[in-house]
């Protein structure tokens, strides 16, 4: 299996989603977050951020989401979550100075 970036069209494709979570984070500009305002890495860790620290429901309003939009960001979350060795991206993010 690749991973694509999905990040404004980047297509960029990865064997190793750790080294797609990787480029996201260190190639791709940081988002504000839209509910809350903290700045994160785009990509995965927004969705992480977003699902793990709001309630879908501020989501849906801040980004002017659907249920689907939710659903389909919720699969690819828990699709990384279920891949990668989060550990590895965290260490080689810290090594790499980009978290």
């Amino acid at each position: 299996m690749t991973w694509a970036c999905g990040i404004d069209g980047c297509g960029e494709v990865f064997e190793e989603i750790e080294d797609a979570i990787i480029h996201q984070t260190s190639e791709h500009q940081r988002r504000e977050c839209k509910v809350c305002g903290v700045v994160v890495p785009d990509g995965y860790l927004a969705l992480r951020h977003a699902f793990n620290e709001h309630t879908r429901a501020e989501y849906v309003r801040a980004y002017d989401a659907n249920s689907d939009d939710v659903r389909e960001r919720e699969e690819v979350k828990d699709e990384v979550e279920a891949t990668a060795d989060l550990q590895q991206v965290v260490e080689r993010l810290n090594d790499s100075g980009s978290l």
